[in-house]
């Protein structure tokens, strides 16, 4: 029977932030830097906002960084990291939290909230106000997205677009559909309508409601994620993991839950201002960096970057060398050690294309 309630944290730290290398690695991804000036990595920033707001934080992240988030977040312990061998996406990482929680804590009415390792959210308090309002929502058992607010059309974000206002808590509201990346016409008519939010992938429910939809949605994933989560704090861990995790679905959350839940109005929305970023290129990390003199952003030293005519521009001088910028406004100057990278805040996204063609030469040095 359960007796208690409690608000878990679900942070899945994974990905390798290609749009941001050199600086972002494979080995040592954003989520591990800090990227901001703040004298925190992203992932520490991310477990400082929901401390205050939770019992606990889980981190799922894989085996090649399991070390170095224990090493950030030695809170944690061994109980809050849970490491999965391989990647499967978003479902997998969130669905295995709520399933390993659920069965630790069989009399708790436990909710669960994702919240990815690497965004930025400058307004602290916007966002402690909406995750609470997110969890009285839930509460009444339906699934819940913080609805992010857009100050500008994006072609880079999913949207979703908000319905009629829920008559039992102030601030929320139900979900008409979940759009995909649109093209910047279209995302510029959803903003015009008022209806519509980014989706910045945050959820919030409860782990028995989220199982059971992913029961209906996914059963497969469902029945091994239990298998898992039954074996998790055992002795037959390793063996139930390696024989299970492998046949897993590869599926993001948006897909296998939110998108079919939406049709059937189990989905609703908290919108909130953020100041939000999911610092997911150059130029977005330009956008949070503060001008230095000469007008250039520059994330490290300043004081060996020397510049003119450059207003605008995005510089690591991560190697120790002094860079000069002449006349190139907007440029993109990442130096380190073993690799260079010049470009324009405009051409930002296609830095992952460097990284494809690496990885297709075998270039692991480098990655």
């Amino acid at each position: 029977m359960v007796d208690a309630s409690s608000f878990y944290a679900v942070v899945p730290a994974g990905g390798a932030g290609t749009r941001l290398w050199p600086l972002s690695r494979a080995g040592n991804p954003k989520f591990l830097l800090d990227l901001t000036g703040a004298g925190r990595t992203l992932l520490q920033q991310t477990s400082d906002r929901l401390g205050p707001l939770v019992d606990g934080v889980v981190v799922v992240t894989g085996a090649r960084h399991a070390e170095a988030v224990a090493a950030q977040l030695p809170d944690l312990g061994e109980a809050g990291l849970l490491v999965e061998p391989s990647p499967r996406d978003s479902m997998a990482a969130i669905g295995l939290a709520a399933a390993v929680l659920a069965h630790r804590l069989p009399d708790e009415d436990v909710v669960i909230g994702s919240f990815a390792a690497d965004h930025v959210i400058e307004q602290t308090e916007a966002f402690s106000t909406a995750v609470r309002t997110a969890v009285e929502v839930a509460r009444r058992d339906l699934v819940v997205t913080i609805g992010i607010e857009a100050d500008h059309p994006s072609t880079a974000f999913g949207y979703v677009e908000m319905a009629e206002p829920l008559a039992e808590v102030a601030g929320a509201y139900a979900v008409r559909a979940f759009m995909e990346k649109p093209d910047e016409e279209t995302a510029a008519g959803y903003l015009a309508t008022g209806r519509y939010r980014w989706n910045g992938g945050m959820y919030v429910a409860r782990a028995r409601v989220l199982l059971g939809h992913l029961a209906r949605y996914q059963p497969t994933m469902h029945a091994g994620l239990l298998e898992i989560a039954a074996a998790w704090d055992s002795g037959a861990r390793a063996e139930v993991v390696d024989r299970v995790w492998p046949s897993l679905t590869r599926i993001a959350i948006d897909h296998a839950i939110s998108e079919p839940l939406a049709g059937e109005g189990g989905i609703a929305v908290v919108p909130a201002a953020l100041g939000w970023s999911d610092v997911g290129d150059w130029r977005s990390l330009a956008d949070l960096t503060p001008a230095a003199d000469g007008g250039a952003r520059v994330l490290g030293d300043a004081h060996l970057v020397r510049g003119s005519g450059s207003a605008g521009a995005m510089v690591v001088p991560g190697s120790g060398r002094t860079v000069v910028l002449l006349g190139v406004p907007d440029a993109v100057v990442v130096d380190t050690p073993d690799a260079l990278l010049v470009s324009t805040r405009e051409r930002a996204q296609e830095v992952k294309t460097v990284v494809d063609a690496l990885t297709a030469e075998g270039r692991t040095d480098l990655l």
